[in-house]
């Protein structure tokens, strides 16, 4: 994951009076939207079968409304929002020094969104957007590269039409934990919970 914006990483305690909103907090830990090197997030759902489900993808962007990202209408990740939009978030920074762990409701991403989305993914991603399919994944390996080669000779900075499934989500956080190491004592988590009125916040052991 990307340093912090902020250029010192101690500048914020999660539990300080200066961090009354915890939005306001992971807009500071988290790298800006204009970073072409969107950190990592593991998406936590309720799988269609009733089992926890977990994978990685990418934050798109994370604004006053919340962490958004984006994947593909057809995988089980969109099948299990579909049925319980209720999901989790987990950030870790390098070295284990920080980790952010999100809970919320996940609605779908504003067209305009979605498709700005698109435009400023690399021309791998662009590719990947049309070109990942489960008839595709079912290829041999040299099948796989040489449909990828000839797609990539055809579109080298990628297409820049939308792909038709190209899908995207912006999870509201209902409760938020940031973790924060401390070499010289405890680490502690700081937990902000949604309420009727408004956030309220807790100090836990780490």
């Amino acid at each position: 994951m990307s340093e912090a914006r902020s250029s010192d990483a101690a500048r914020f305690d999660a539990s300080s009076s200066d961090a009354v909103d915890p939005l306001a907090l992971a807009a500071d830990w988290l790298p800006v939207n204009s970073d072409p090197d969107r950190p990592r997030m593991t998406l936590g759902t309720t799988g269609t079968d009733g089992f926890p489900a977990a994978r990685t993808v990418l934050l798109t962007a994370m604004t006053a409304d919340g962490f958004s990202f984006n994947t593909d209408s057809r995988s089980q990740k969109v099948a299990d929002i579909g049925a319980d939009p209720r999901v989790s978030l987990v950030f870790v920074w390098p070295g284990f020094s920080r980790q952010l762990v999100v809970q919320g409701i996940a609605s779908a991403q504003p067209d305009t969104e979605r498709v700005a989305a698109y435009t400023h993914r690399s021309p791998y991603l662009k590719l990947l957007a049309w070109v990942n399919s489960a008839s595709f994944a079912r290829r041999s390996l040299e099948e796989r590269r040489a449909e990828w080669a000839r797609t990539e000779a055809r579109y080298p900075e990628g297409p820049t039409e939308v792909a038709p499934s190209w899908d995207g989500y912006v999870v509201r956080p209902t409760r938020l934990l940031f973790w924060e190491a401390a070499a010289d004592t405890a680490s502690r988590r700081t937990e902000y919970h949604l309420t009727p009125d408004g956030w309220q916040v807790d100090n836990l052991p780490g």
